[in-house]
């Protein structure tokens, strides 16, 4: 009653637009719902100033088009929350701990408390590339690496007999423990969150174009905003000014104002306010789940339950009713397998590393192990594989799968973490595929078979299965599935990972074109920190911040988002080392070097023990550094100590009356820091006793009683090893010393070159280029882009073969000229012959 006599007063107060407005504010207050909001339309629509397109809004413009002045219920208010961040997974959670860090006042919307930190598929973090990734956001206070810490079961240095580079941390997680130690970071140990529990159906927002938003970034420097030495690069301060809401203003339709969720229990909507939101939908966006050809609405299955999680199909069409570029990708997972009827023996054991790296860093500076390890709590897994009747299975039953929405009834998934077909399909000539399985905790049975996704009907994936080494018997708990979902093309974004179109509404993982939960939480903790920052901000009545921005020679985060708002994507997006052009600099274990500072100074890490420990670290590490490039030794000498082979071999006697820094033997090949700390305090100790010697000599020789150990000043400090905290990163700096050096000389030639032209004629083959992925020459091939600069732009085409292209162009322009030269120079020869002939 009271809503409809509010409304029968705007009817009276029409000519007095003003009040009614006041009025209609009040109203819309009220109304909670969808349907009482409808039944105000058509007194809007009689207001002027309005139409039904701003129905939903309490947007008013003055009717003088110079004035760019607004009125909203929004400003007279204030909101709920700074920032409210939809969705429990693992972009969720990082963002959500990362607003509440900078000081926001948070809310996490979940459809289920019980289902946050849910491993949806593989029970594991970390890896070749994502390992990279779940250190930098450790190393930025992120909740994910200690969270793997304690849950982790099984832990594995991938790539541990090539560079430190390129090696990655992974780690088998315990399904149970990782979502207890999540749930237990989101529900207590996180001031500023508050977690809810609700479905959202749909955003608040005030519409009108160029709208500022309620939580805006600026452009300025970073260094006015918190003080710190200004040391931005140009490409920085150029994706600041992009990330601005200044910048974005003339896309900007609409800004958000909050979000429409319905209680669980109740069925009853209603409102919450923020000025911000960040979505992290994962696969939930219209999602659509697949076994064979059935198909039913959903974004994932409830673990060990038959019950689905429903899909988010109002967020969609508002999204699409503001234009944002949508597509559909895919992604699966495997059926899982009961342990007890596996037959372990004929599989090939896989045991975990035993001390292990931690993925966090204050856990490692401190040398302690991760919680399962240093228990003994730890799993084996196994590798199985697939055989020419595996094989035969997956392609005669191939008409059984899905039929999909995207890529024309293919569908559009990971193109590397295919499903099992896929691998088939793509690879006619191998006739065998790894399988690794993984068992999911410590207190179950149930077993992840890692790299056999593929939705058949389950009877299939049955006979799938027990075609396979050591799976002849096995049993099948529940069957794989797969789920085709909507994204958002992650051009549309800026690098703040802020919507273009709508202001203060952020985006971050699945629904922003990617797979993997370390790519998720990757984008979730920068999503989170510029609307916390900015929304914080606004609502303390300070001046805007600058974005918090990662750039690709700061992190492989950074690779990662710029990959992502510069190319978009069309495929499921993973994070490689090869992405990275600094992947030399972007090592895993100088993460916390090269990014908690610049957490600290934009207030994302306030944590006493990590800043300590930064600086503890860097001190220990220089030290060290500086104690290698002070000791010196003939070549000779160290060749006598190490070895020949190891120090260089017959490189060493050339340079027999040289001597060489405990650094510069350290760059040398094969050379380990180990060996070289060994020999110096070898012949520290021998250098120690000899001065311990004569010093008793001289004090027989006085007659004086001899002292036990000379002054410091006269006998050397002995080197002790170095300690796991600092070894890697040393050791690394060292070796890379000069590649580093070489990798910027590239990426500057590189960057001069981008207005080049490509010949129209050159052939991508992999005679001619052979260290460029199958992926790469097809896309090269689809594309045949006219200059560098329009190559760059080719989604999956990663810098460093960027690089390479442009050598293998400038190797072909000089063939080319030198071919013609020599021709030319055949041809005036040929001239001169002839008309020496002719004059004789």
């Amino acid at each position: 009653m009271l809503l409809l006599l509010q409304c029968r007063m705007l009817m009276i107060c029409q000519q007095r637009v003003g009040q009614s407005m006041m009025l209609l504010e009040t109203a819309l207050h009220t109304a909670h719902t969808h349907n009482a909001t409808n039944m105000l339309r058509p007194i809007l629509s009689s207001i002027r100033g309005y139409s039904t397109k701003h129905a939903s809004t309490t947007l008013l413009r003055r009717n003088n088009a110079n004035s760019k002045k607004l009125f909203m219920s929004s400003l007279s208010t204030e909101p709920d929350y700074d920032v409210i961040i939809v969705g429990g997974g693992h972009a969720g959670c990082d963002a959500a701990s990362a607003s509440a860090r900078v000081g926001a006042r948070t809310a996490l919307v979940t459809q289920r408390i019980d289902t946050i930190g849910e491993l949806s598929c593989n029970p594991s973090i970390g890896g070749i590339g994502k390992g990279h990734l779940v250190r930098e956001i450790d190393a930025l206070g992120g909740v994910m690496g200690e969270v793997a810490d304690q849950a982790g079961i099984h832990f594995r240095m991938l790539n541990r007999r090539k560079g430190p580079a390129v090696r990655g941390p992974r780690g088998q997680m315990d399904r149970d423990l990782y979502k207890a130690a999540m749930q237990t970071q989101m529900l207590e140990l996180h001031e500023n969150l508050s977690v809810i529990e609700g479905g959202v159906e749909d955003l608040l927002l005030d519409e009108g174009l160029g709208i500022e938003s309620m939580a805006p970034l600026t452009d300025e420097d970073p260094s006015s905003n918190f003080g710190f030495g200004s040391n931005t690069s140009q490409d920085q301060k150029r994706m600041i000014e992009l990330a601005s809401s200044k910048a974005n203003q003339q896309f900007r339709q609409a800004r958000i104002r909050g979000v429409i969720i319905t209680d669980p229990k109740t069925g009853v909507q209603k409102e919450i306010t923020a000025r911000a939101v960040v979505i992290t939908t994962g696969t939930f966006l219209r999602g659509v789940l697949m076994i064979g050809k059935d198909r039913y609405s959903g974004g994932r299955h409830l673990r060990d339950s038959e019950e689905v999680e429903p899909p988010s199909v109002g967020l969609a069409k508002t999204l699409e009713r503001f234009n944002f570029p949508l597509g559909r990708l895919k992604t699966g997972t495997p059926p899982r397998l009961d342990g007890n009827t596996i037959n372990w023996d004929a599989c090939v054991i896989q045991p975990s590393e035993n001390p292990a790296i931690p993925f966090s860093h204050l856990r490692q500076f401190r040398g302690e192990q991760p919680p399962n390890v240093a228990s003994g709590n730890l799993i084996d897994c196994y590798k199985s594989a697939t055989n020419e009747e595996t094989h035969k299975l997956v392609a005669g039953y191939a008409h059984l799968l899905p039929e999909y929405d995207g890529n024309d009834g293919k569908g559009q998934g990971p193109r590397y973490c295919p499903s099992i077909f896929k691998k088939v399909e793509r690879f006619p000539e191998r006739t065998s595929h790894n399988s690794f399985l993984e068992p999911e905790g410590l207190n179950t049975n149930i077993v992840y078979p890692n790299g056999m996704s593929g939705p058949y009907p389950e009877e299939i994936q049955l006979k799938i299965m027990r075609s396979m080494i050591g799976l002849e018997k096995v049993d099948i708990i529940r069957p794989g599935y797969d789920v085709e979902y909507d994204f958002v093309n992650p051009q549309s974004l800026t690098h703040a990972l802020e919507t273009k179109t709508i202001g203060g509404l952020y985006l971050a993982g699945q629904i922003c074109g990617t797979t993997g939960y370390e790519e998720a939480a990757a984008q979730g903790i920068i999503a989170g920190t510029n609307a916390g920052l900015a929304a914080a901000a606004a609502t303390r009545g300070e001046k805007s911040p600058s974005p918090f921005l990662l750039g690709r020679d700061e992190g492989y985060i950074g690779v990662l988002i710029d990959d992502l708002v510069t190319r978009g994507t069309t495929e499921p997006y993973r994070m490689f080392t090869s992405r990275a052009e600094y992947r030399i600099s972007l090592r895993a274990d100088n993460a916390d070097l090269r990014l908690t500072q610049k957490a600290i100074d934009y207030g994302l890490v306030t944590d006493e023990e990590r800043i300590t420990s930064l600086a503890a670290r860097e001190t220990l590490i220089e030290d060290r550094i500086e104690d290698l490039r002070k000791f010196r030794l003939f070549v000779t000498d160290w060749a006598d100590r190490g070895g020949k082979d190891l120090m260089g071999g017959d490189q060493m006697s050339k340079k027999s009356g040289q001597k060489k820094s405990g650094e510069e033997v350290l760059g040398m090949p094969h050379v380990t820091l180990s060996a070289v700390e060994r020999i110096i305090r070898d012949v520290q100790l021998e250098e120690r006793n000899k001065a311990v010697l004569e010093e008793k000599e001289r004090n027989d020789e006085q007659g004086q009683s001899a002292s036990s150990i000379p002054d410091e000043l006269s006998v050397p400090n002995v080197m002790e090893a170095s300690p796991p905290a600092i070894y890697d990163t040393v050791e690394a700096s060292i070796k890379y010393k000069s590649y580093v050096i070489r990798q910027h000389k590239d990426m500057e030639s590189w960057r001069k070159a981008q207005g080049l032209r490509i010949p129209p004629d050159f052939i991508y083959d992999h005679a001619s280029m052979p260290t460029l992925s199958k992926e790469e020459i097809e896309k090269l091939n689809l594309v045949r882009p006219a200059t560098f600069a329009d190559a760059s732009q080719i989604s999956g085409l990663t810098p460093q073969s960027l690089v390479y292209l442009y050598h293998c162009v400038q190797k072909r322009n000089k063939d080319r000229d030198w071919a013609r030269r020599k021709a030319d120079e055949t041809k005036n020869r040929d001239k001169k012959e002839v008309s020496a002939t002719m004059k004789e």
